[in-house]
C-alpha cells in the first residue's frame, strides 16, 4: 500500500467515526431536549430550538454591527460611537457630504451670528500647548487591514484665558481654579480596572486643564498617576474615608485633602442611572479595592441610597461645612433632579443662612453605570435638559446662583450638547461614557459582569491586558482636545470669543412642525 492510499483510507475512517460522533451528540440532545421541562421550544421542536436560542444571544451584536441605523443604537448610536472614536483616534471629527440628523425633529440649535469671530479674535490660552500621538489612515482596503500611521502632534490645549478661568469655592482655604470646561465624571475604581483608570488619568494629565471625579468607590493610586486634577466624591457608604464600622474617619478625610492633586470633594446623594446607590460584586472587590474603599476582601458591597449622617437641607450642608472647615478645600454635591421644586428647600436655606455648596453636580437620567434596575435607569430623575433648567433657575430665584458652580453631565459628548447645556446654566460639563469608549469600550453592555472583553469596565487580569494604556491615554487626551476645540468653534459661530458667554438668548429650540422658540422662552417657564 502507497502512502497516499493509506491516508485516503485514514481520512474516510475519520470522516465516518466524526459523523457517528455527531449523529450520536445530536441524538442525545433531540433526547435531551425532548424529555427536560424548562423550555417550551425545546420540548415541542428539539435541535431545531436550540438555532433560536442561539440567534437570541448573538442578535445584540448582529443589530450593533449590521442591522441598526447609523442613528439607531442605544445608548450611543453607530454615529455617536464612531464620532467619539475618530476624534480620539485622529484627532479631527471632519464629515462629508451632509448632516444625518432628521431636521423633522424637534430639538436645540445653536443661534448662529451674522458676523462671526475670527479664530484671531478667539478669546484663549495660545500659550499652552499639548503633544500627544494620533493616527494618519493611509489606506482603508475592504478585505485587509486598515493601514494607519502613529505619529507626533502637537496643538493648542483651547484652555480658557486666564480672564475666563473658572473659580470653585471663591472663600475656601483653597480655591480649585479650572481653565477648562469639561471633566471626567464619577468613574470608580472597582467598576473599572487599573488599566482603564490609569489610562484615563494620565490622558486627562496630558490634555491639562481638566479633572477626573473618583466615583464614590474612593481615590486609588491609579487615578493619581497622570497628576490630573481630582474631585473625590463621597457617597453614602463613605468608601475611603471610612472606618471599620462605616462611620467618617476625618483623619484619613484630612490625610486625602492635603494630596495636592485632591482639589475638591462632592457628596454624592444620587447618580442619573441609579438613585439607589452603588453595587459592586464580590469577585470584584480583590484585596486592593478593599483597602482603597476600606471595607473587607471578597464580599459584595452595596452604597445605601441616602446617607446616615443627615436627612434634610439643614444637617445636611452642615454636613458639608464640617468637611470644608476641616479640610480647607470645596465641597459640592452631586444630585439628580426630580420635579420643578427639588432644590427650593436648598436654595432657600442657602439665602437665609449663607451657607451651602460650592458646586452641584447635575446628573441626568440618561447618564450611564456600570449597573442598576431597569425602572431606576430609565423611569427616576429628569434628563438633563429638564433638570439643568429647573436648577440654575431656582438659584437665581433666591439670589444665590452666584455663589455655586453648576456642574452637568448626561450625554454632553458632543461640542454643541455641551454648548446648549452651557446656555442653560451650566458652568461645567461632566463625561463619563465617551471617556470609556476613548479606551476602547465597545458597548456589550457587560459593565455589571466582570466581564467585560476590551478590558474598561473589569478587574480582571487577563482581560485588561487588552487595554495598552500607553496607547489609549494619546486617545483620552487628543478626545479633549478635539471637544475643546469644537466648543471655541461653535461659540465663534454664535458670534462670541468664548463658550463661557453661551447664553440662553444663542440656543433656539424647534418643534416637530417647524415653530421656532428661544430657549430664553422655555426657561422662564421651568
Amino acid at each position: 500500500m502507497i502512502l497516499a492510499d493509506f491516508f485516503i483510507i485514514a481520512g474516510g475512517f475519520l470522516l465516518i467515526l466524526l459523523f457517528i460522533i455527531i449523529v450520536i451528540y445530536l441524538s442525545f440532545l433531540f433526547v435531551f431536549d425532548k424529555n427536560q421541562k424548562r423550555h417550551s421550544i425545546l420540548r415541542n421542536y428539539p435541535l431545531l430550538g436550540r438555532m433560536r436560542y442561539f440567534l437570541e444571544n448573538i442578535g445584540p451584536e448582529f443589530r450593533q454591527y449590521w442591522f441598526n441605523g447609523d442613528n439607531e443604537g442605544k445608548p450611543f448610536s453607530r454615529d455617536d460611537y464612531e464620532h467619539i472614536v475618530k476624534s480620539a483616534k485622529y484627532k479631527r471629527n471632519v464629515v462629508g457630504f451632509g448632516s444625518k440628523r432628521d431636521f423633522e425633529e424637534e430639538g436645540f440649535f445653536i443661534r448662529n451670528d451674522m458676523f462671526p469671530k475670527l479664530n484671531e479674535e478667539l478669546k484663549f490660552d495660545r500659550a499652552v500647548k499639548v503633544l500627544t500621538k494620533r493616527y494618519l489612515l493611509l489606506n482603508d482596503p475592504l478585505f485587509t487591514q486598515r493601514k494607519e500611521k502613529l505619529e507626533d502632534e502637537e496643538s493648542a490645549a483651547y484652555l480658557l484665558h486666564d480672564d475666563d478661568a473658572v473659580v470653585i469655592g471663591p472663600t475656601t482655604k483653597y480655591p480649585f481654579v479650572l481653565k477648562g470646561l469639561i471633566g471626567m465624571s464619577g468613574m470608580s475604581y472597582g467598576a473599572l480596572g487599573p488599566n482603564a483608570i490609569t489610562a484615563l488619568s494620565e490622558g486627562l494629565g496630558i490634555a491639562k486643564g481638566t479633572w477626573m471625579n473618583t466615583g464614590e468607590g474612593g481615590l486609588s493610586p491609579y487615578h493619581l498617576k497622570g497628576e490630573a486634577d481630582i474631585i473625590m466624591q463621597i457617597g453614602p457608604a463613605m468608601f475611603g474615608v471610612r472606618d471599620k464600622n462605616g462611620n467618617i474617619d476625618w483623619d484619613e478625610l484630612k490625610k486625602k485633602s492635603e494630596i495636592p492633586q485632591v482639589k475638591a470633594f462632592e457628596i454624592k446623594l444620587a447618580q442619573g442611572a441609579k438613585t439607589r446607590g452603588g453595587h459592586i460584586d464580590a469577585e470584584k472587590v480583590n484585596p486592593e479595592i478593599a483597602e482603597i474603599r476600606k471595607v473587607e476582601p471578597y464580599k459584595s458591597i452595596d452604597s445605601p441610597n441616602r446617607f446616615v449622617q443627615f436627612g434634610d437641607v439643614p444637617s445636611m450642608v452642615e454636613f458639608m461645612e464640617e468637611i470644608r472647615n476641616h479640610t480647607g478645600i470645596p465641597v459640592g454635591m452631586k444630585i439628580v433632579v426630580g420635579g420643578t421644586d427639588s432644590v427650593e428647600d436648598l436654595a432657600k436655606y442657602m439665602k437665609e443662612t449663607g451657607k451651602g455648596p460650592d458646586f452641584i453636580t447635575v446628573d441626568g437620567g440618561e447618564g450611564g453605570t456600570g449597573a442598576s434596575y431597569q425602572e431606576l435607569i430609565d423611569s427616576v430623575g429628569l434628563p438633563i435638559k429638564s433638570a439643568l433648567p429647573i436648577v440654575h433657575n431656582t438659584l437665581q430665584k433666591y439670589g444665590v446662583r452666584d455663589r455655586v458652580k453648576i456642574i452637568a453631565s448626561g450625554k454632553l459628548f458632543t461640542p454643541d450638547r455641551i454648548a446648549v447645556a452651557l446656555a442653560m446654566g451650566a458652568d461645567l460639563v461632566n463625561i463619563a461614557r465617551a471617556f470609556m469608549i476613548t479606551v476602547g469600550c465597545i458597548q456589550t453592555l457587560q459593565c455589571h459582569s466582570n466581564g467585560c472583553p476590551v478590558g474598561v469596565a473589569t478587574t480582571d487580569p487577563e482581560l485588561q491586558d487588552a487595554l495598552v494604556i500607553d496607547e489609549k491615554k494619546h486617545r483620552v487626551a487628543n478626545y479633549l482636545i478635539t471637544l475643546r476645540k469644537g466648543l471655541f468653534r461653535a461659540a465663534a459661530a454664535a458670534g462670541l470669543d468664548s463658550p463661557v458667554h453661551f447664553e440662553p438668548k444663542h440656543i433656539m429650540f424647534k418643534d416637530e412642525k417647524g415653530v421656532v422658540i428661544p430657549l430664553e422662552k422655555i426657561m422662564e417657564k421651568l
